[in-house]
């Protein structure tokens, strides 16, 4: 590609999807149909190029989201492959943030899964544009239609499909392109790269024309052209019909549906096509929001010319390079041996090496241009969510908001000489995953590491022992428990000390009352300037806050509670802003022990499919387990059953669920929210966690 490409031929698309829907396999087609690999790499060889790590081959399935570019017909292409399994979510949501468009990939058998609604959500929280492919069309169980109905009734969506499968399962052979009216057939022995067009038979006719009708009837709500000309019966051109759904898909009032089967190379080159048609180019998507240094709103457009604008959405490290992260450039272009500003950490970094990405290999470039994805070497002072902007500029762009951690695992160096290997080494883990987080249990002593899931934690722990070569000892998994308040406290802290001739001063009282679950925790001030000045109410702020970390029943983060300065007084000469932070975390350690602290747990949302013979069987076992069926609903033969389960009782629930339904039931499951514990059982866990 020798001619520059202009911002309106690139193209930043996403593939999401559920697990096991056949993403990677989709993206391993598209690399290898645009040229960018020359053979088809497998998921479950190991071979697959955007599933590099040793992990994923090993498990066949995407744990970190891995950036390509590639060319179709004179456009760019830069994908991102995200994964599927619910411990990863924040994968997905990182990439989201920076994508302009998104391929969501459905089993034709599974359809619309619990994580595709996940996933299919958090495109809604960035308005994305979508395309959806309705992969797997050659399994046993295939079926178009009810995939279309589950995604309008269980995504909200408005699906319109742009093609219709020619036979299904064994008898899956091509596709019928309802726009063009032609048949599509891919030769399975060029690896589906030849493509015949044929005319449509005589016995599909009827539903094509009626499929046409249908997306002709969908688009005239939304083009005045394409009304007029269907309301009088006059042809519309493939054009006409071109541009409206391209319209109609950038204002996210359809989602064009199309199918093929990835793995049996059927109905990629469409696809490819479908992107650069529908999907919209870095001048199409409204210009970036970021704020000043005032607060005010200033508008970014996207435009090489303008001031540089760009967000690190993801930083990776291994064993062997310094940490790269990735960027997205908005606005301006950044280039090799630029300074560039940091406004959230007020550090400025140097750009000694750019590159662009395909999964883990890596070429050197010497600029990113507003519009593309690319990668930075060795920022020293940068983490994800941060804006880089101009020398002399202040933009900072909307943040990315990552879940707290649901489960934990101790860990602990083998011998004294690993230990400061394995705190780097975590650290360097957490720096880039910042849904990874690692703490200290006061009490024992113990390290803590704790993430969104038990293959999230495996897979860290794989990585520190095989890929970092850290010699560690791990414990079993354990529950990330919160604590909040039931009913309103008062504190009062006073730190008075006299130490030479200056002293330390501090004196506050505070309220703290309870907030609705997922509130988090709130400070105000109501006290009067004349009895606090204004100057010490961040350090008071940052002792309260901080305290909050380890709650009075066992230690565990409080949340959900509000905190209101309420009283206070200060001395002329001895107040200091580290008395005033000690005063506030004595005033909340009395606030909250007589407030009737309460355990929190979290309660995840579970879905199980099962045939019918064992449905009772299950929801005595979720009884059981302290487990409310919230629904169950028939599909076909099959049952599928809707609950909220405490994560506690959910260990080695995988196992237990095979051996009750003979292997023939599947779950899936992801965090909702927090709740209290009951009484009886909190006391239990209380008294184990303190040795009692």
């Amino acid at each position: 590609m020798t001619a520059p490409i202009k911002l309106s031929d690139v193209r930043n698309i996403g593939i999401m999807a559920h697990i096991d829907a056949g993403k990677t396999t989709t993206t391993e087609r598209i690399l290898y149909y645009t040229g960018r690999s020359y053979k088809l790499g497998e998921v479950h060889d190991g071979t697959a190029v955007m599933d590099w790590m040793e992990q994923e081959q090993e498990r066949g399935i995407t744990i970190t989201s891995a950036a390509t570019t590639c060319y179709w017909h004179e456009k760019k292409i830069n994908i991102i492959d995200t994964p599927g399994h619910v411990d990863f979510t924040v994968e997905v949501e990182r990439s989201l943030r920076v994508l302009d468009g998104v391929v969501a990939v459905f089993c034709a058998v599974g359809g619309v899964e619990p994580q595709s609604e996940t996933v299919w959500r958090q495109a809604d929280k960035y308005s994305i544009p979508r395309i959806a492919f309705i992969n797997k069309m050659d399994r046993v169980g295939a079926n178009f239609d009810r995939c279309l109905t589950m995604i309008t009734d269980r995504l909200g969506a408005r699906p319109l499909p742009l093609q219709l499968p020619v036979g299904k399962e064994a008898e899956f052979t091509g596709i019928i392109d309802i726009i063009e009216e032609k048949m599509l057939l891919f030769d399975e022995r060029t690896l589906g790269q030849e493509i015949t067009e044929q005319d449509v038979p005589a016995e599909q006719r009827d539903r094509l024309t009626a499929a046409r009708m249908i997306l002709l009837e969908k688009l005239a709500d939304f083009d005045e052209g394409i009304m007029e000309k269907y309301l009088s019966d006059t042809a519309v051109s493939t054009t006409e019909i071109y541009q409206a759904l391209r319209k109609a898909t950038l204002s996210l009032e359809v989602v064009p549906v199309l199918c093929g089967s990835a793995f049996k190379n059927k109905g990629v080159q469409p696809l490819l096509d479908a992107v650069v048609r529908y999907l919209p180019s870095p001048i199409d998507v409204k210009d970036v929001d970021g704020v000043d240094a005032d607060g005010a709103i200033v508008c970014r457009r996207s435009d090489p010319k303008e001031k540089l604008a760009g967000l690190v959405f993801k930083l990776m490290s291994d064993s062997f390079v310094e940490n790269l992260a990735f960027i997205r450039i908005y606005s301006g272009t950044l280039s090799v041996g630029d300074k560039v500003y940091n406004p959230l950490k007020k550090k400025q970094e140097k750009i000694a090496k750019l590159m662009k990405m395909h999964a883990n290999k890596r070429e050197e470039v010497s600029t990113i241009e507003a519009g593309d994805i690319g990668a930075i070497v060795g920022l020293k002072f940068t983490t994800t969510g941060d804006t880089l902007c101009a020398k002399g500029d202040h933009i900072v762009l909307e943040q990315m908001d990552f879940p707290d951690p649901v489960i934990g695992v101790a860990i602990e160096p083998k011998s004294k000489a690993e230990e400061k290997k394995l705190t780097d080494t975590l650290a360097k883990i957490a720096l880039e995953d910042p849904s990874f987080r690692v703490s200290s249990n006061t009490d024992t002593g113990q390290m803590i590491i704790s993430g969104m899931g038990e293959l999230h934690l495996e897979i860290i722990v794989d990585r520190l022992l095989n890929e970092f070569k850290v010699g560690a000892n791990v414990g079993k998994p354990q529950v990330a428990y919160k604590e909040t308040i039931e009913q309103r406290g008062r504190g009062e802290g006073r730190f008075d000390q006299q130490t030479g001739a200056k002293g330390q001063f501090g004196h506050v009282v505070i309220d703290i009352e309870p907030l609705p679950r997922g509130s988090g925790v709130n400070f105000v001030s109501a006290v009067d300037p004349q009895l606090i000045p204004a100057q010490f109410l961040g350090a008071i702020e940052r002792g309260v806050v901080d305290s909050l970390d380890s709650g009075p029943l066992v230690g565990y983060p409080m949340t959900d509670l509000r905190i209101t300065l309420v009283d206070g007084s200060y001395h002329e000469e001895d107040s200091t802003e580290m008395a005033f932070g000690v005063a506030g975390a004595m005033a909340i350690r009395r606030a909250t022990a007589e407030a009737e602290p309460k355990l929190l747990e979290p309660v995840m949302h579970l879905e199980v499919i099962t045939p019918e013979d064992y449905l009772g069987d299950v929801i005595a076992d979720l009884n059981s387990k302290r487990g409310r069926v919230i629904g169950v609903a028939a599909e076909g033969t099959l049952q599928i059953l809707k609950a909220h389960v405490p994560l506690a009782e959910m260990f080695g629930y995988s196992t237990a669920l095979r051996s009750a339904t003979q292997g023939r039931a599947n779950f899936t499951m992801q965090f909702y929210e927090f709740d209290v514990v009951p009484k009886s059982r909190a006391e239990l866990i209380i008294k184990k966690i303190r040795g009692i």
